[in-house]
């Protein structure tokens, strides 16, 4: 069963970037997106790119919930092709959130700015709850969510960078991770070795 929610307002200093997980309907699915999320006074400010599937199903449903989570390997699941993540249904929006979260904020397009590159969504939010107490800082957690946004760059960044930077997080791995972590740094390490493969594969010009 959920434990007992309460409210409270997210005290964020300016620039301050918590790293979410995003869950809107599609037609067929649940959408499941990591996401940076800012908080601008009362406001959620998400700015997806141009074009994403998230940014249509944002502006479709003009509604989402903001799950906040511990589990890593939700973050490098969704940049290694695993999607399927628990979920269940919202409680004041029409909408799912994580099953397993820490806590969860459904939330309403309050306002929009577009751009033609990354348009900015304000959301207000309509319900908070938190399920369970957050259990405290674990560098390997940090240090999988850092390797997530490295592999989501694999075509953006010199391969030199992000295998220095990798070899750098695999310390925090090996000295702090649990099985969790480790098991979400291996679907990373996948990654990054058959995107490896795959320039190896491309003739030389």
């Amino acid at each position: 069963g959920r434990a007992a929610g309460t409210s409270h307002t997210v005290v964020q200093g300016p620039g301050m970037i918590i790293e979410t997980i995003v869950t809107t309907p599609a037609p067929t699915h649940v959408q499941i997106v990591p996401l940076g999320v800012r908080r601008e006074h009362s406001l959620f400010l998400l700015a997806p790119f141009r074009p994403s599937a998230t940014l249509d199903l944002l502006l479709r449903n003009r509604s989402a919930v903001i799950n906040h989570t511990d589990d890593v390997r939700v973050f490098a699941g969704c940049l290694t092709g695993r999607y399927h993540w628990p979920t269940v249904p919202a409680e004041r929006i029409d909408g799912q959130r994580l099953a397993d979260c820490l806590s969860h904020s459904e939330v309403v397009l309050e306002r929009q700015e577009d751009d033609v590159q990354r348009p900015r969504l304000w959301f207000r939010e309509v319900h908070q709850v938190t399920h369970r107490a957050f259990p405290g800082f674990n560098r390997a957690q940090a240090a999988v969510i850092e390797a997530a946004i490295l592999i989501s760059r694999l075509d953006m960044l010199p391969m030199s960078k992000i295998d220095s930077e990798m070899a750098y997080l695999g310390i925090a791995i090996d000295k702090t991770a649990g099985e969790r972590e480790r098991e979400a740094w291996g679907w990373l390490q996948s990654a990054l070795s058959a995107h490896r493969a795959r320039q190896q594969e491309k003739p030389s010009t």
